[in-house]
């Protein structure tokens, strides 16, 4: 049974770590970043989008358990004050070694429960091209593409 609980201190300071750094790979993978700037333009991104960590505004960090087993973690937010009707999710991490068992599914069914409830009426994300797994649920899960961004290396 997949829950989900508000991310605590510890339980953020190694979110945080690991996203930093997760990000900054993708942003590299992706063609955004050089890989020399990468770790500092994803340490300003982070503290830009959650300046009081876990306790921002308008942000709520859940981690994701299978009954005592902490298996992921979720990141979403409202908009804007002015537009609590529309949500975006800026993270969405099932560890490796629980994954391919459902909980991503069961976890993203869960976080638009809550969202639901909190009055979002619309969520968004962001997916990067290369990590086709993700793009795969997100498509199962009723997400629509709503911008493609494409490049070419010439």
């Amino acid at each position: 049974m997949i829950t989900l609980k508000p991310m605590n201190r510890d339980e953020f300071q190694q979110y945080i770590n690991f996203a930093i750094e997760d990000y900054a790979k993708d942003k590299i993978a992706s063609g955004n970043w050089h890989v020399d700037e990468a770790i500092e333009l994803s340490r300003e991104s982070f503290m830009r989008l959650l300046p009081e960590d876990e306790k921002t505004d308008l942000n709520y960090l859940f981690s994701i358990f299978c009954n005592d087993t902490l298996v992921g973690m979720i990141w979403f937010s409202q908009k804007s004050p002015t537009n609590l009707e529309e949500g975006f999710i800026y993270d969405f991490i099932i560890y490796e070694q629980y994954q391919g068992r459902g909980y991503g599914k069961a976890a993203m069914k869960k976080a638009e429960i809550v969202a639901k409830g909190m009055g979002i009426n619309k969520i968004g994300l962001h997916v990067f091209g290369h990590n086709k797994i993700a793009r795969g649920l997100y498509e199962k899960m009723g997400y629509e593409i709503t911008n493609i961004t494409m490049a070419k290396s010439i």
